[in-house]
């Protein structure tokens, strides 16, 4: 796995290309290219794609393509590079899906319990806007409640993590008895145990309020559903690699 796949080479590449851009032109990067609810007049039609390629910091893309150059060189090697591209796009599309759909789920919630308290659409859409909402109307839906609405709407969802998913799940199917070694603890560990153990982990974090900083552990979720469905599809009908030369 020393050697880099062109495919996977090409993603880091451009990955970069991407955060050294958001370093330079700031906020405008990610106004344009982050991943914005799709009722945010924020959305544009492309931000479903080049989310992928948006990170945060530099600890989260250099993450992200280590795991990208370690697990999806040896997939493309074996699949080719048309049927890899199309496996790591189709799980970052199912991410943002998964996690677009727990933002809806946030969003729809409070804008029904605004509505039934007597506000306008207009008030419901002030509100998403800016955040600000009469005291009584506060203390009657609940502030943590309204706060999780609000934040649903406002987000902006950035990173491979989420095709990085489909990915890790693509290995651990593939490779399940690779040995592994973890960093903390440093242990090694096979990888049909550590992929279900950190969807465990996603699973858990995002359906409890205990969270390490603003993690979309839905698209990971999402990536990793996609990319257990394809693997699970392209095996049972014995998916012919011809149609991807």
């Amino acid at each position: 796995m020393g050697r880099v796949s062109e495919i996977v080479k090409h993603l880091i590449i451009i990955n970069i290309i991407f955060f050294v851009a958001s370093i330079v032109f700031g906020e405008l990067m990610y106004d344009l290219f982050a991943m914005h609810y799709p009722k945010n007049s924020d959305f544009i039609i492309w931000q479903p794609i080049t989310h992928m390629f948006m990170h945060g910091d530099i600890s989260h893309i250099l993450f992200n393509m280590f795991g990208l150059w370690m697990f999806g060189t040896p997939l493309e090697q074996m699949w080719g590079k048309k049927k890899f591209i199309f496996y790591y796009l189709s799980a970052g599309f199912g991410a943002v899906l998964i996690q677009t759909i727990v933002y809806h789920y946030d969003v729809n919630l409070v804008t029904k319990l605004l509505s039934e308290n007597g506000l306008s659409n207009a008030d419901i859409n002030s509100f998403f806007d800016t955040g600000r909402l009469n005291t009584s109307i506060i203390q009657l839906v609940g502030e943590e409640r309204l706060y999780s609405g609000f934040q649903s709407y406002k987000a902006v969802m950035v990173g491979a993590s989420g095709a990085l998913y489909g990915i890790l799940v693509g290995f651990a199917m593939l490779f399940p008895n690779v040995q592994l070694m973890l960093l903390f603890p440093p242990i090694p560990i096979k990888a049909k145990v550590l992929v279900p153990l950190l969807i465990l982990f996603d699973l858990f974090f995002g359906f409890t309020s205990y969270s390490v900083g603003p993690i979309a552990h839905f698209a990971h979720i999402g990536g990793a559903v996609t990319g257990f469905i394809m693997m699970w599809y392209w095996k049972k009908n014995q998916f012919n690699d011809r149609r991807w030369n």
